[in-house]
């Protein structure tokens, strides 16, 4: 992540090095920020995955250990992936021995004007490294400040917090958002090229945006299925509908079950023909014949994941079909075709309307 200088001339600038296992946070004057338009999962930064759920530790680098002020920020960091990752994507933790080592100082594989960066190459052993320049290293625009390395926060100082927060996302696999021209968009990702100085709105956050959660969902699955897709999405849904029977005598009644999940498409990624539960799976029914539809119920879920019934007592033959209506999340609406239950004691009639003359008359 590259982040703004105090200067009014600081524009963003991507930094990638090392076949593009290198981001880094920085500040520098120049070259102009992307035009393309936002609002899609971020880019992939890499193209090894971790594990679902795995835990990838970590150390302080010997001669580079980080103040005390710094490593509680950086831990806190960590946790903050696991509370907003919305994900099954990898969780990281502090130990006492790791190939995965963190830097305060020392040595600078970065970009001379970064002051953050990470290398992910090893995934999913290891990553080969998270950066940190010192509390007050000089740049040509002046002195970098670390909030938590003042005695009081200043405005020009950057958060610890948030900037780990960034470098973890790239560790994950999260690549730079990009963003409208005007940045009205900035808040939907913390991995962003460039960083905010306190005061401006988005220096402290300390969770993953809606644009990274999105990437991180789609290339480790949600954690639960009733857990809601980012609305950085629009995934289309499959909705199908199963009656347990088509022809029922007047008075018995009829289980319709429906099985819901995320479209089978390769844009969908890992999500792609997932189960989705804990939805609005309504169930509607018109009179043959007719065009308008009128609500019956919803179906509650079962406990198979995306599998939804609800058991009623047709009064008369309708068809029916299934509706899902999505609330405030990344996916799309959908519907299913019509089937027809057939009300009747005679085969005669199951032959006109169902053409299922082998159901048996009852008397």
């Amino acid at each position: 992540m590259i982040s703004l200088s105090l200067a009014s001339l600081i524009r963003r600038l991507a930094a990638a090095c090392a076949a593009g296992a290198l981001a880094s946070l920085a500040l520098l004057a120049g070259g102009p920020a992307p035009s393309t338009l936002a609002h899609g999962p971020n880019p992939l930064f890499g193209t090894n995955l971790w594990g679902q759920d795995q835990i990838v530790g970590y150390m302080w680098a010997p001669g580079a250990v980080p103040p005390g002020w710094m490593a509680a920020e950086i831990d806190a960091a960590a946790e903050d992936v696991e509370q907003s990752r919305k994900s099954r994507a990898a969780l990281f933790q502090r130990v006492s021995k790791a190939d995965s080592k963190i830097w305060y100082g020392g040595m600078w594989p970065c970009p001379a004007y970064g002051i953050a960066c990470v290398n992910r190459s090893g995934a999913p052993d290891s990553f080969a490294g998270m950066w940190f320049r010192p509390h007050g290293w000089p740049f040509d625009w002046g002195t970098l400040r670390w909030c938590q390395g003042l005695a009081a926060p200043a405005n020009g100082c950057y958060d610890v917090e948030n900037v780990a927060l960034d470098e973890f996302g790239h560790i994950e696999i999260i690549g730079h958002h990009v963003n409208y021209d005007d940045e009205r968009d900035f808040l939907d990702s913390i991995v962003q090229y460039a960083a905010r100085a306190r005061p401006r709105e988005g220096w402290n956050e300390h969770v993953f945006g809606r644009c990274d959660v999105a990437r991180l969902q789609l290339e480790y699955e949600l954690i639960r299925p009733s857990d809601p897709v980012s609305t950085c999405l629009s995934l289309a849904t499959s909705l199908s509908i199963v009656p347990g029977s088509t022809w029922i005598s007047p008075g018995q009644t009829v289980r319709i079950s429906g099985n819901l999940k995320v479209g089978t498409a390769s844009a969908a990624r890992s999500l792609s023909g997932d189960p989705l539960s804990a939805r609005t799976v309504t169930l509607q029914r018109r009179s043959p014949g007719t065009t308008g539809w009128s609500a019956v119920g919803t179906l509650p879920a079962n406990a198979t994941a995306g599998s939804y019934s609800l058991t009623i007592t047709p009064p008369q033959t309708y068809d029916y079909r299934l509706v899902f209506t999505p609330a405030a999340e990344g996916v799309l609406a959908s519907q299913t075709g019509a089937v027809r239950i057939v009300v009747s004691a005679c085969p005669g009639t199951v032959a006109r309307e169902a053409r299922t003359p082998q159901v048996p008359c009852q008397y």
